[in-house]
């Protein structure tokens, strides 16, 4: 799994800026919020699956990571999107 699989999930940059695109053409932000998480539904699918299969445990853990990860930075962008920025002058 390793490299490999972190390698399919790709950079979690270029996912937060696809959501964040999303965002500045008018999508709600709550339902990208929602879209960019992992739902409690699965969450709970997960850890069943984690409790018959060990691998499982493992990726459950990386996804989940990797999903937060993408969340916290598209959370930072749009954050940035609605404080007013300073004009110089």
């Amino acid at each position: 799994m390793g490299a490999a699989f972190d390698h399919q999930l790709g950079e979690p940059r270029h996912e937060a800026a696809f959501f964040y695109g999303l965002f500045l053409r008018g999508h709600p932000l709550q339902k990208l919020r929602e879209d960019i998480d992992v739902p409690p539904q699965v969450l709970a699918r997960w850890e069943r699956e984690a409790r018959r299969e060990p691998w499982a445990q493992t990726t459950r853990e990386r996804i989940l990571s990797y999903r937060k990860h993408v969340l916290a930075i598209f959370d930072s962008l749009v954050f940035q999107e609605m404080v007013p920025t300073e004009r110089l002058q």
